[in-house]
């Protein structure tokens, strides 16, 4: 393939390394997907651990990525994944930006560069670099969800501060030449509006947190714990210490248990017997009708 190289502050190209299923030091097993941002001109890259693969969690990624740059690009390529795209470039037609994602790319004044469906090379500079985070199975059942984020952060900084392979630069010395061609970033309002908010909470005696006047249910053991919440996608993600401990979809109604969540509880209260099952069903249920928004 032929070779093409950008001028500084011209570029940045975009990707995930999707579903790597890891296994923590505590057994679980979970799926994570890797986020990265890469510079055109100098390889400097940025990665972002994620359960979510949302759009909320991309425009999120790439707001406090450009502002950590304290610029934007002039254009940057995706591929056609359904959070930028909602029709695929191909060689016969341009495709259609997700509106949303439009909506995002004109608040920060960059052009979105859809790559033609099934020509990945298009944009090979972040594609090389994807091989890289194959050393996080090196480290499977060695980190909790926490320690996980912590060397993924860790691993992006020793790349930006080794030589590059393909341009025999370091590209965070490189980064220097590019900074002050970047275009401004939009007012602090505008990118605060496509931040995902955190919330700090307690867990209740009752194993629940509130979010907006409603209550929802905690896995027990994190009573009096103070946790973080987070929305997006319509749903509520309940971390502790980083940890996914809970999600649940929002909804109006006073209590929202999941039915496992409720079965521990259940399960520390009256005993293990027979019927406890039937009983969690029925008392939900119960709940849910007279709670109901």
């Amino acid at each position: 393939h032929v070779r093409f190289e950008t001028a500084p502050g011209k570029q940045a190209q975009l990707d995930w390394k999707e579903s790597i299923r890891y296994e923590t030091r505590d057994g679980e097993r979970i799926e994570v997907n890797v986020a990265v941002l890469l510079l055109s001109y100098s390889r400097f890259r940025f990665f972002h651990l994620s359960l979510s693969k949302s759009q909320d969690v991309v425009l999120s990624f790439l707001t406090q990525a450009f502002e950590k740059l304290d610029g934007v690009p002039d254009e940057l390529v995706t591929d056609n994944m359904s959070t930028v795209m909602t029709e695929a470039r191909t060689r016969y037609g341009e495709g259609v930006v997700n509106r949303r994602f439009e909506e995002f790319a004109k608040d920060f004044g960059f052009q979105v560069k859809p790559c033609i469906a099934g020509r990945p090379q298009t944009k090979g500079k972040v594609e090389a670099p994807m091989k890289i985070l194959d050393e996080i199975h090196a480290y499977q059942g060695k980190y909790n969800l926490e320690e996980l984020h912590d060397y993924i952060e860790r691993l992006c900084e020793r790349i930006n501060n080794e030589v590059h392979q393909g341009t025999g630069k370091i590209p965070i010395l490189e980064l220097q030449k590019e900074k002050n061609l970047l275009l401004q970033l939009p007012t602090e309002r505008v990118r605060d509006s496509y931040r995902i908010k955190h919330v700090r909470a307690k867990v209740n005696h009752s194993n629940m947190v509130s979010y907006r006047s409603n209550q929802y249910s905690v896995p027990i053991g994190y009573e009096g714990e103070r946790v973080a919440l987070e929305v997006h996608d319509d749903y509520l993600w309940i971390y502790h210490n980083t940890k996914p401990i809970a999600q649940h979809r929002l909804t109006g109604n006073k209590l929202n248990y999941l039915e496992h969540h409720y079965l521990q509880q259940l399960s520390q209260t009256v005993g293990e017997h027979g019927g406890i099952d039937e009983m969690a069903r029925r008392n939900l249920q119960l709940m849910d009708e007279r709670y109901r928004s």
